[in-house]
Order: structure tokens, then sequence, then C-alpha cells
């Protein structure tokens, strides 16, 4: 994390004297507590920082911060919290115990982390050897929310010499907004993706009665086309609310943008469609090219906002993976080109444990089509990368990726261990947030072999043998050898655990059992090479017949199930009984989650122990949902295929959070995932999270200081916020986006299509009224359609047979703006239906735009440079007669300026071109008045003033 200093040079808004208080608390003041691991009984300072001329540390349960003398000002040395809230207005008490190795003056200071740097409140203390107890109280004048810009600090610096400050049982209580939970949605969960025609259709509704109530379900054009009662189901533990089911299954129209409404509520809009599955399935897969490492990515596969050079291939300011050595403690004697693979998570590491089963569900998703399913629908040219054309399905060409990265990973022959796997390769310290892969100047560390690891690679590598055979015995055969390499030296190897310690810069990854990756390794080599002793391996393996299988599912730890997977797919000569066992132990766990299922308010085939969520719930929810798509697979029983889609519908929208948990797939999608390169929150030039993308999902632990703040108590499927600092509930990982690509790819196979052929009819003629120099408003009669409905209106402005859309809308009148002045329109309105078909043109009408008598527009700019960025502020003038009814500023750069924050306004950027369009309360704007706004921005080199700006499409002078 990095710290966020105050600046200087704004007046002491409060100073308390020490012990002292100022004020008398508000009435409705609640005993909040505002600061996160005040007391530092973990041992770790998360998330407490400390800055620049500062080295903090936890030593004897307190938190010491080594200050270098010889600074000038006190907060040229300082250490604090970032994210804590303030409510302008309310009463806040902050306690802690001080101490020094000498006497100094210090600050504690409550205020704003980034510029401007307001102050809330600034009390100077003496604090001495011998430890005090100080109490501070302010009110303040600012509001912050949770995990915003407020911040708590205290100022070590401005003295000769260099001393230690150690703080202890720091506390900040005060605020009437209590923390925790979610921001209120609509009571109604849906999927917010689609419903597949002729499958079951579910929702739940939030509400106490134990009385059902009538809902509706509405087409597009807000038509109501069916309607029925809820059925109670009451209190929901998992979810800590009291819910209703909303059982819509006998509605079967295709047809987008329903909604479900009950009383004052309405639903997400949603389809019922089965193309949303059938993009999904390849939205899920086009992931793992975004997240590859050592190739760049090309904008024609992935757009130009995604697109990115190479990553760690020796390019400056890159150190670069074709020379990576092991970490200094090791002293292994050679580095290894291990460039390729796939970025594990938001991070820029490679875990071989994580890469094993992502790749291993990838060519099972292939295996399991070839043997069950449509392989057609994964071959090659369906997805958007580079070896498309080449022949090979792309599923295949995608998981190869990772398959050469895994066998990089392998310590070389003559060397110590040689056969085993190295365990991972990341930067030596954690990556900062954001930072683009080209742009990391850390040096790449290999950590040690394990066992796991190499059996791990033994398994994917003879997996991926068996699929190559055909396609490329050449490399079939290398694979297979790499396999039984790596599979000997883990047997000589057995009990060679991953470092649960090594954790600096990645991930550790760490797991103590590694019975469950022999097995897997066993089954995937046997039924590639049906060798007697890979199969006595089987066999005699406690895990075999099934045992793996139970309702927490599998995962990177747990994968004695992804053997028994291919087992119960491949033809071996392992007797029928057994085989047959492995499927009864599937079917038998599929059972136990439907069981479960059946009593949950928001159903998800998920179960811990004590009920808690942990990290990655969603991909355990996705794994499961693949467990109830194979029984389905092995039964063909109807109740495990709607378990499966069960389950992407808690994945797409119907959960308590009420977030689709996977981006681009919903209107609540999530978009601020924890990732160095998505991640338009901490910067806005870069993305947010591209569609297809799985969040990590609810997390009971909050294990993270995001998640602690503003998630509090939560119930445990509402343990998650769309926030790209809260790593521990809303990071991306590729065995989670693995699952939902496996699941997705299946649900799209088993949906039927029932898809709406047919246009809606024209829209009246067009009737234009209230014309101006810039604009009109225009008006028709509504356009029919009897399976869809209307979904929305296109007016068009026709030119010969040039055409432009001026607007778009969803009722029967649109207000057109931006005309240009004294101009000749013809006009049509044209209907799109909720299958997002368009009919034919209206009638068309003409209209002249009135002269132009406005008058024109004047822009004052004025920049004040400081360290690292500068601020701007702009003053807009109505120069004409004719007051604004809102306006828009557009402006471009010069040089390479960055907005990074403004206010007053809402400010965009694209490229060197910046917009701010006006706020609620700015935007009339009369003649001959003035409305100010500004930003903060950064530059390098120098920073010239914009040439010109333009006022709601005008030029100002």
């Amino acid at each position: 994390m990095r710290a966020r200093q105050f600046r200087a040079g704004l007046v002491l808004l409060a100073v308390t004297a020490l012990g002292l208080t100022t004020g008398s608390p508000p009435a409705s003041a609640a005993e909040y507590e505002r600061l996160l691991n005040g007391t530092f009984a973990s041992g770790t300072l998360d998330p407490w920082w400390a800055g620049a001329g500062t080295t903090g540390r936890v030593t004897g349960g307190e938190f010491c911060t080594d200050v270098t003398g010889g600074t000038a000002n006190g907060y040229d040395a300082l250490a604090g919290q970032n994210g804590v809230p303030f409510e302008a207005g309310q009463q806040y008490t902050l306690t802690f115990d001080a101490h020094a190795t000498t006497t100094q003056q210090i600050s504690a200071v409550a205020g704003e982390a980034v510029s401007p740097y307001r102050q809330i409140s600034r009390t100077d203390l003496t604090v001495t050897p011998a430890t005090q107890h100080f109490t501070v109280t302010f009110t303040s004048t600012l509001d912050f929310p949770p995990a915003g810009n407020g911040q708590l600090a205290f100022w070590f610096g401005g003295q000769a010499a260099d001393n230690t400050v150690c703080l202890d049982n720091i506390s900040l209580v005060g605020g009437v907004i209590p923390p925790g939970g979610l921001p209120p949605t609509s009571g109604i969960r849906v999927n917010q993706e689609s419903y597949t025609p002729g499958l079951p259709k579910h929702a739940t509704l939030i509400n106490s009665s134990a009385t059902p109530a009538t809902w509706t379900l509405r087409n597009s054009a807000g038509t109501a086309v069916a309607t029925g009662q809820t059925r109670p189901r009451g209190a929901d533990a998992p979810s800590g609310e009291n819910v209703h089911d909303i059982d819509f299954s006998a509605y079967d129209t295709a047809g987008t943008g329903y909604t479900l409404a009950v009383g004052s509520e309405t639903s997400f809009p949603f389809d019922i469609s089965a193309d949303g599955l059938k993009k999904l399935r390849y939205d899920a897969l086009a992931f793992f090219y975004h997240q590859r490492s050592g190739i760049a990515i090309d904008a024609q596969y992935v757009g130009a906002d995604y697109a990115r050079p190479a990553g760690h291939v020796n390019v400056a300011p890159n150190q670069g993976d074709n020379n990576v050595p092991c970490r200094s403690d090791l002293n292994c004697g050679y580095t290894l080109d291990v460039r390729g693979g796939w970025y594990d998570a938001g991070d820029h590491g490679k875990y071989v444990v994580n890469g094993g089963i992502a790749t291993w569900q990838l060519l099972d998703e292939y295996e399991r089509a070839l043997k069950l399913g449509d392989a057609s629908a994964l071959g090659d040219g369906k997805l958007a990368i580079p070896e498309r054309g080449n022949g090979v399905p792309d599923i295949l060409d995608e998981a190869r990726w990772e398959v050469d990265f895994l066998l990089s990973m392998q310590v070389p022959d003559g060397k110590p261990k040689a056969g085993m796997v190295h365990h991972k390769i990341h930067d030596a310290e954690w990556t900062a947030l954001p930072t683009r892969p080209e742009l990391d100047s850390q040096p790449r560390r290999l950590s040690p072999p394990s066992t796991a690891a190499t059996l791990n690679m033994a398994a994917v590598a003879a997996q991926a043998s068996r699929l190559w055979k055909t396609i490329d015995p050449a490399y079939s055969a290398k694979l297979l050898a790499a396999a039984e390499k790596a599979y000997a030296a883990a047997k000589a190897n057995p009990n060679v655990l991953a470092d649960p310690n090594d954790g600096t810069g990645g991930g550790t990854y760490g797991d103590n059992t590694v019975t469950d990756e022999f097995y897997w390794a066993a089954a995937e080599l046997f039924a590639t090479t049906a060798k007697s002793a890979y199969r006595a391996d089987v066999t005699g393996s406690s895990l075999y017949r099934g045992v793996s299988f139970n309702t927490h599912g599998f995962d990177w730890g747990s994968t004695g199930a992804l053997g028994d997977i291919t087992l119960a797919l491949v033809p071996t000569d392992l007797p029928a009984a057994d085989v047959a066992a492995i499927k009864t132990a599937i079917t038998t766990t599929a059972d136990s989650h439907l069981a479960q299922m059946a009593g949950m308010g928001y159903p998800a085939p998920y179960r811990t122990a004590d009920g808690t969520y942990e990290w990655g719930s969603n991909g355990l929810v996705a794994n499961n949902g693949v467990v109830l798509a194979l029984a389905y697979d092995f039964t063909k029983q109807d109740k495990y295929r709607d378990g499966a889609f069960g389950a992407m519908d808690y994945l797409l929208g119907r959960n308590p959070a009420n977030y689709s948990y996977v981006a681009g797939h919903g209107d609540r999608a999530v978009q601020n995932v924890h990732h160095r390169f998505w991640a338009h929150q901490a910067d806005p030039a870069l993305p947010t999270a591209p569609p297809g993308s799985l969040s990590g999902g609810p997390n009971s632990g909050l294990q993270d200081p995001t998640a602690a703040r503003l998630l509090a108590g939560c119930a445990p499927q509402r343990c998650f916020v769309d926030d790209i600092q809260a790593y521990s509930v809303n990071e991306v990982a590729i065995n989670w986006n693995s699952a939902l690509a496996w699941l997705a790819n299946w649900t799209a196979e088993k949906s039927p299509s029932g898809v709406d052929t047919t246009a809606p009819a024209a829209p009246g003629k067009p009737a234009v009224s209230a014309v101006s120099a810039t604009g009109a408003t225009v008006t028709w009669a509504a356009a029919s359609d009897a399976e869809s409905g209307i979904k929305n209106y296109d007016v068009v402005s026709v030119t010969g047979p040039s055409r432009k859309v001026l607007a778009t809308v969803t009722g029967t009148s649109a207000t057109l703006t931006g005309l240009t002045p004294s101009t000749a329109y013809t006009l049509v309105v044209v209907a799109r239906n909720g299958a997002g078909l368009t009919g034919p043109d209206s009638a068309s009408t003409q209209f002249t735009t009135s002269p132009d008598s406005s008058g024109g527009c004047s822009v004052t700019y004025t920049s004040y440079n400081w360290s690292g960025g500068f601020t701007a502020y702009l003053t807009l003038t109505n120069t004409g007669t004719t007051g604004w009814a809102d306006w828009a500023l557009k402006f471009a750069f010069a040089g390479n300026q960055k907005v990074s924050q403004g206010w007053s306004a809402t400010w965009a950027q694209s490229g060197t071109e910046v917009t701010a369009k006006a706020l609620s309360w700015n935007a009339a704007v009369a003649p001959g008045k003035s409305v100010s706004i500004g930003f903060n921005g950064s530059h390098t080199g120098s920073n010239p003033a914009p040439s010109s700006f333009a006022v709601n499409g005008r030029t100002c002078g």
C-alpha cells in the first residue's frame, strides 16, 4: 500500500489540548470505531503505512516508526491509515498511547489523503520516553465515505535528530453512519444476463411478510406479460435476509429487457434467450488471452482499451522472464527461461499449482465436449486469438500458452532435484497497484521446486499429450516425456512442500497434503499411456473410486476429483464397477448440492462447515456447478441440469450483493476487480475488467482493509464490494475463470434457442415542436410488437443516403439538442424490439431550426504547478443572451497532461481530449453569469495551457 501524504499550507481547523475536548457530542452519536488494527495484536501493520523518511514495524505489540532527522516540516516524515470515514458535523474522539526514544513534538492530523489535502484537525503533542495516553476530540468539517480519501496521520518530521516513535491502542470513535453492508439496491434479485427458454426461471424477493405477494413480469416496453404469487421462504441465514421465491418458469417468450416488479420494487433488466450464455462461453475463455505474459495483447483481438505491449520480455523497464534466477537464499546455480504463461490473478505472478488446475479445466472442457457434447463450438476460429485459423481448436491453442510455461519451470537435468518443477515465479516485492505488465521494473525470482507443482505439471502434460496425439504427434511425445520425468521426480521427492512463509511479492500457495496430486497425476498418466505402473498407483490410492468428491468442492489445493473426472470420461481398462462408483460419487455429491440449494433463498452449490464464505467462493460455486453438469451428463436427469443453471443464475446476479459477478454481463456487473492493468478505478486512463472476468466473490474473512472497513458484520453471502482495493473479495484468478469457462460452455451447449425473428411495426409519423436554434421536441405514436415488445426508438436524421441517430429513447417522445442553427432536417423514427430487431422507418417529417441568437461563451484557465502535478481552475461565462439549461465543456491538452481528480463537474478524458459536464446544481447559467470548476492533473515536461475551449459545441472567445 502506498502512503498518501498531506500537503502543507492549510489553516488549523480544530486543535485540542492533551486530555481536553471541545464542544459536546451530538445526541445521535454512536460508538463506531473508524480505525482498523489499532492494537497491532495481529503482529502486522496492515492497513497502517509509514511514509517517506520513515521505517515502520510492529515490535512488542506496538507500531514503532524510525524517523530520519534533519527534515524541515512535520509532514516530511509521517505514518497513518487511509480510507478513514468522516462525516461533516459529527464529533470524533481519537485516543492512543505513545512514547519515543527522545522527547519530541508530533502532530495527530485528520484530513484528506489526496490533493488538495484539506485538514479536519491537527493537534500538536509532545511525546517522551515514558508512555503517555492521549485523547483528542474534534468535529469534522468534511465528508469522506468508508474507503474514500479520508486519512488519519501522525507527523513526526521537523526534528534535527533521528528518533523512534511508538504508538499503540489507537482508536477513533465517532460518526452516526454504521459501518458495513452494501448500498441499497432493488429488492428483487435476478440473473441479470439471461434466462434460458424452456428451463426454470427463478428470482428472489427481499420481503419479511409471511403472506405471498403479487409479482409482475414486464417486457421491454413496460407491458405486463405474466403475473403470479411469490412463495415466502422466511429467514435465509447465508444472506441474513427474509426472502420470497419468484417462479416465472411458465413464461417462455424470447426477448430482451424484461423486468420483474413487486409493489414499488423493480429488478434489473434481463433477457430470455440462449444468446447471453453462448456469448459468455467465449468471453470467459477470452480472459486467458488478456492474461497472457510474454506476448503483446493486440487491439484486433481485444479492442484498443485492452491492448498492451508484451509484459516481462526484457524490454526496459522489465527485467524479463528469459533468465530468471532462484530466490537469493536458494543459490540453485542456474536460471530458467520462463517467458509466456498466464499471469495468475491481479498481480504479475505465475504459479504452477494454480496454472495446473486452470489449464486442466480448459483441456477437460474440450475433452468432455469431444466425448459427451459439442466440440465444434470450441474449434478453430471460435476465439479472438492470434492462433485462430491454424487448424487447431482455439481452446487448445490457448491452453498451450500455459502448458509450455509449465514445462519451462522444470529443473534441468544434472541439477539437484532434476525433473522437479519450481512452485512459482513472481516479482521480488509485491507489484504496485496499478502497474501495466510492460512497466513492471521489479526483478523476477523463482521459488523452490515443490512436489505439488511437479505433480501439477505431470498431470497437465499427460492430459495434453493425449489431446495433441493426433494433432501434433511430436509435441504430444514431448509432453509425455516431460510428464513421466516429473512424476518420477515427485515419487523420488514425495514430501517437498511449498514454504508457507514464502509470501513476499506473491502468494504462497502452500499445500501440506499431496496425496490428491499424486492420484490426479497417476490418473492422467494412466488414461494416456495405459501403463500398469500408473494403473497400480491409481487403484492403490486411498482416493480411488471417487473419495475426493465432497460438498466443499475441488480447487487448486484439492485436486483428487480431477483425476476421477478423467477416469469417468476417458475409456480405460478399469473395472466397470469402479468407473460406475466414480460416477455415483459425482451424482451423490450433486444430490447433496441440490438438497442444500432447495433450502436457500439464493441457491448456490456452496458449503463450508461453519456456513461462512471463503476467499474465491465464486470459483467453488462454479466448480460445484461442474459437478452438477457432469451428473446430468451421466444420468440425463433434469434436476442436475437445472441445478447447474441455478449456479449460473447466482453468479450472474441472483445473489444478495445484487451484482453480476461476471464483468460485462448484466446491468450491475463488476467493473473494479483487483488487477494491476484493469485498474480504471485507480487510474482513469486504464480500463475496467473485460467481459467474462469472474470476481472471487463473497468472503466472510474480510482479509483486506477495504473489505474490513466497508463490510463489517456482513452476512456471509453479502461480504462483497466491487472495489479494486478489496482484493480478498474482488480479485480475479485463472482457476476461477477456468471454472466459469467450463460451466458457461456447458450451459451454452444445453441452452435451446427460442429467438424472436419478427421485427416490430413502424411508429407513427413524428411531430416536431418547440423548435429552437439548437433543439426541438419530437413525438410519435407507439409502434407494436406482439412477441418481445418495444425496447426503444431511434430518432434518425436523414440526408440523402446518409443517416444519423440523434436520440435513442424508451418512450414516444425525445428532446433533441446539439442541432445546427438555420438548418433543415428530415426526421424518421425507428422502433427496436426486445430481441434487438429494428423495424421499418416511420413516415418522415421536415423542419428547420431557428437562427442563432444565443451569443457566445468565454473560458478562463489558470494552472498552478506542484511537485508531480498541477491544479487548474476554469471559469465558464455565458456571454450570450439566452440562458444555458445545461452545459458541456470540451478542450484538448497540448502535451501529456492527465486529469486525475476534478470537482464541480463530471470529468472524463480520452487521449488528449477532456470533457467536463455540468452537475445538477450548476447546470443552469443565465446570460452574463459564470460557473467555476477545476481539477488536479499530472504531467511530465512542460505544462502548456489548452489553446481553445468549446461549450455546448460552440468555440469560446
